[in-house]
């Protein structure tokens, strides 16, 4: 419990939950609370929906990625002379976003949020790739739960937070205010050591897009590991691709699952993230995988009882409870494993192009959920969610293999891990 608990307090957590912070402020300014703004300036419903595509560039960042890790700002180091340049750009384009006129100027508005969006994936992309060469490969679960509790706390700043504000002042104070917090991350970039890294950046641009893919792709065993990060999930993304249709089906009100959902399993969520990552600095990645794996699991099991008892209000508490609790673990031990895969060579473009195979599941396994549910009925349907857990767990059986080419092919091609 000491060893855990110092982990926790050392500076490189602080380092990790401050830019968290950081990263998760942009995200509800160009999402839910740009839409809050824009309907009660009386902007057309359908110019609201369009509005979602100004997020597209958190699901391509690895286009640009490469550019971050093959030049070097003139100040402070790779990684953090990007992150203060990504900063100072954010609060520019965040006072200039609280600056225009949704009514009277939508495209310029949509612009600036682009921008905003544009220079908070580059944010991530530095800090993601910060995180795991900062951190130590057995802190790497610990990491992941500090900086989704930074995350989680700036979206609540960002949204819920930032709603009330607007009800007493106006949106441009607001987000002059929203701009002024990412002095935490400029702060923080300042201070914050440049990690210590015995690997040189890419010499050329070539190599910065090209080696990235190469070096992964030669790997023995990388398409057995793209297919694990693609399927791990699997089961949690489907339990909760439908948990609204389902809920409002068995007779729960929106305010119930509002609620219970947003307050509630966001807690939980959390708690399970921080929780998991402790685990980990005793079992390790491999360990962590298995056990949260097969937790997650199962806890998709409480929404196959949900769905035979009915409406039931504790029922379905626990089973919103247990499954973001178990899913926050397997989502600390699975960050792991995708930052332990990445040549520290590369870090920036290897974990934004390995986020973005995550991301796959989510689109992917969502598009036939609702039909899966409807003709099988929402038993047979969370059964199903949990049966779906098991070739992630089958691909796991092959990790020593994975882990024993991975060291032999970095020692190979002499890249420092």
């Amino acid at each position: 419990m000491r060893s855990i608990l110092l982990v926790f307090a050392s500076w490189r957590m602080a380092v990790v939950l401050l830019m968290g912070f950081s990263s998760g402020i942009p995200l509800a300014l160009t999402a839910g609370t740009l839409q809050a703004w824009m309907a009660s300036e009386k902007v057309d419903l359908t110019v609201i929906g369009i509005f979602s595509l100004v997020g597209l560039p958190y699901t391509i960042k690895f286009l640009w990625a490469p550019l971050l890790d093959r030049y070097v700002p003139p100040f402070l180091g790779r990684r953090r002379g990007w992150l203060l340049i990504t900063q100072i750009l954010l609060v520019g384009s965040i006072f200039a976003m609280g600056s225009s006129d949704p009514a009277g100027s939508p495209a310029m508005l949509a612009v600036l949020a682009v921008l905003v969006t544009f220079f908070s994936a580059s944010q991530d992309i530095v800090a993601d790739a910060y995180r795991t060469e900062v951190l130590k490969p057995s802190e790497y679960g610990a990491g992941a739960g500090i900086f989704v509790l930074g995350y989680r706390i700036a979206m609540v700043v960002s949204g819920a937070a930032a709603l009330i504000m607007a009800d007493h002042m106006s949106w441009k104070a607001v987000y002059a205010i929203m701009a002024a917090t990412l002095l935490v991350g400029i702060i923080t970039s300042i201070l914050a050591p440049e990690p210590a890294v015995d690997a040189p950046s890419p010499k050329t641009l070539r190599e910065a897009v090209v080696m990235p893919f190469v070096e992964f792709l030669r790997r023995k065993g990388a398409f057995e590991m793209i297919a694990f990060i693609i399927i791990y999930k699997l089961d949690v993304v489907m339990t909760l691709a439908m948990t609204t249709p389902f809920m409002l089906d068995i007779g729960f009100s929106k305010t119930d699952i509002g609620a219970v959902t947003k307050g509630f399993g966001l807690i939980a969520a959390i708690g399970g993230t921080i929780v998991g990552g402790s685990f980990m600095i005793k079992l390790g990645i491999k360990k962590a995988l298995w056990v949260f794996g097969v937790l997650q699991g199962i806890a998709g099991g409480s929404y196959m009882l949900l769905a035979h008892f009915g409406h039931n209000y504790p029922m379905m508490v626990g089973a919103i409870a247990a499954e973001n609790f178990f899913s926050g673990m397997g989502n600390a031990a699975f960050t792991a494993f995708v930052m332990s895969l990445c040549d520290k060579r590369f870090t920036a473009t290897q974990y934004a192009l390995l986020s973005s195979l995550m991301a796959v599941t989510r689109v992917v396994a969502g598009a036939p959920t609702g039909y899966i549910a409807k003709t099988l009925g929402w038993q047979s349907y969370y059964f199903i969610c949990i049966v779906v857990a098991i070739p992630g767990l089958l691909l796991l059986t092959r990790y020593n293999k994975w882990t024993r080419l991975v060291a032999e092919h970095q020692e190979a091609v002499g890249a420092p891990r």
